[in-house]
């Protein structure tokens, strides 16, 4: 299982995603500016893991004796805008600093360390826990699709939806999985096909407009999918593209399942449709890891989520439990 990301005496390094999977190249970030900038420009990235990130970056700012805990916790907090973990990761951080008032700096520092650490550590057997809830779900013998990329790198190790997946596997059951490939950044060609190949689970990588195709011919048993946000109804942000795999999933009559910890549930927002979703540069769409793939000037929108609806979700999966409709009433249970 690869290290995400992890806290050492040279700082907070993290595997840089953006070069995989054809390098495994490492990123030292010695400042929170520089876990800002990691988190920002995707180096690391996937809800869970940005959250973890977030912890340590504030920790790792608070090293210095002369920043300001607020200036930390809002440059950090400027740099996604969909997903919830990174701003619960802060929240966390605020609390564990104002249980600590009063007391010398020094102090302060090594028990906001202590507290990141404790979240990434945390963070590994949510995952596992979610894939124990999980695997009972996934049909024996069968295929399961996911998108975009919910794996350890998305994490701080083991995964939600590809956890799920592990612990199937895990349990003897035997399958076998399709990714998506997750246009327009590839998470899924590049990161998920990856991880299931170090682990040995037969992978097979599809485009994203091909998913409908093999949920026909009856090749899908069920779906697994991450999510960045959860509102109180069950409407669950997550990677482009994958509402309409929900969709597609329904008509189809597939099981449609998410597989994410508690900390992704915004039980702040009534529904979907308060979720702010991130746009994200024109040239991931135009050009492919640099090559132009369009013609110069032409309009592009590059939304980088969408919002499935609750009625397309067989069950939320976390880590202390499987939620179902109606949403609202499990959701707050759990």
């Amino acid at each position: 299982m690869v290290e995400t990301i992890e806290w050492t005496s040279a700082g907070v390094i993290m595997i840089d995603q953006t070069k995989l999977p054809r390098q495994t190249e490492f990123v030292t970030c010695r400042t929170y500016e520089e876990v800002a900038e990691a988190i920002r420009s995707m180096i690391i990235r996937g809800a869970p893991a940005i959250g973890v990130a977030a912890a340590m970056g504030v920790a790792l700012g608070m090293q210095q004796a002369d920043v300001e805990f607020e200036k930390i916790c809002t440059v950090l907090a400027a740099t996604r805008p969909t997903a919830v973990n990174l701003f619960w990761g802060i929240e966390r951080m605020k609390r564990k600093y104002a249980a600590l008032a009063g007391q010398p700096h020094a102090a302060v520092a090594a028990a906001l360390k202590a507290e990141a650490m404790l979240v990434r550590e945390e963070d590994i057997e949510i995952c596992r826990a979610i894939g124990r809830h999980g695997a009972a779900l996934v049909p024996d013998g069968r295929t399961v699709l996911t998108h975009c990329n919910a794996g350890a790198l998305a994490t701080a190790g083991y995964g939600t939806a590809l956890g799920v997946i592990r612990a199937a596997v895990e349990s003897g059951k035997r399958i076998d999985v399709f990714a998506d490939e997750t246009r327009p950044f590839l998470q899924g060609a590049r990161l998920t096909a990856w991880e299931l190949q170090q682990d040995g689970i037969a992978t097979t990588l599809i485009t994203d407009n091909m998913a409908g195709h093999f949920m026909k011919a009856g090749r899908i048993g069920c779906v697994v999918v991450g999510a960045d946000r959860i509102a109180a109804n069950g409407d669950v942000a997550n990677k482009i593209g994958t509402y309409s795999v929900a969709v597609l999933a329904k008509e189809n009559g597939i099981p449609f399942y998410v597989a994410a910890p508690i900390s992704t549930l915004d039980l702040t927002l009534a529904t979907g449709d308060q979720i702010p979703i991130e746009e994200r540069s024109a040239r991931e769409v135009t050009e492919v890891f640099g090559v132009p793939v369009a013609p110069d000037g032409v309009a592009v929108q590059n939304p980088a989520f969408d919002v499935t609806p609750n009625r397309y979700v067989t069950g939320i999966i976390t880590e202390r439990g499987v939620a179902r409709a109606p949403y609202t009433d499990s959701l707050r249970v759990l």
